[in-house]
């Protein structure tokens, strides 16, 4: 029988792609579910959510950790903050590492480093554990238009069960804001997971008499 406290465990990665408010509002959506979230944020990923987000992170996990607490509305007593290079972080070993993660924004050149199996940094080892532990990976892919490398590389992983899911928001929910927008995206990645939403109404349902 599954460990409902290990199945309740997932690691997130901010890669330097446009669309820090996905992985910001993602995270929120996580901690909310009663998830233990190990958070890995990329130098560029900092550079990213500073410009479109208006937080600049300090640096170390700590001091992060402690930034976003005082950001965020949710509990966070589950957050683990890890360092890029934090080779002992539980994220980084097949016997320890969560079964689920989501690269949320996924630069093209994470998803090519994924790909190939190149784990320099310890977002690119841990989706490599998530690959050969057989578990669960999502990529939301922010990227416009997409070269013949990134739909090559976009191709391979979904081949091996990667699920790829481009930060392309619809429209029939009638957004009004960008919150609406952010809120669609991290819906459908939520709805993958296997976690109760509320963000967005489900096609059909509330249109029903």
């Amino acid at each position: 029988m599954a460990n409902s406290d290990t199945d309740k465990r997932i690691t997130l990665a901010w890669s330097g792609a446009s669309g820090a408010p996905y992985g910001l509002r993602l995270l929120e959506c996580l901690l909310a579910a009663d998830y233990e979230v190990y958070l890995l944020i990329s130098s560029a990923a900092r550079v990213v959510l500073a410009t479109e987000h208006g937080l600049k992170l300090p640096s170390g996990p700590d001091a992060v950790k402690a930034a976003l607490v005082e950001h965020l509305n949710v509990p966070t007593d589950k957050l683990v903050v890890c360092g890029k290079e934090d080779w002992f972080s539980p994220v980084a070993s097949g016997s320890a590492a969560p079964k689920k993660m989501v690269v949320c924004p996924c630069s093209a050149g994470s998803l090519a480093a994924i790909a190939h199996g190149m784990s320099d940094n310890l977002a690119e080892r841990a989706a490599d554990v998530v690959l050969k532990e057989r578990g669960q990976l999502l990529l939301v892919v922010r990227e416009t238009p997409f070269s013949t490398l990134h739909l090559e590389n976009m191709l391979k992983l979904s081949q091996m069960g990667v699920t790829i899911m481009p930060a392309a928001p619809g429209f029939y929910h009638q957004p009004k804001t960008i919150e609406d927008l952010v809120d669609f995206m991290v819906a459908r990645i939520l709805d993958h997971l296997g976690i109760e939403q509320v963000l967005v109404p489900r096609w059909g349902y509330d249109q029903r008499s």
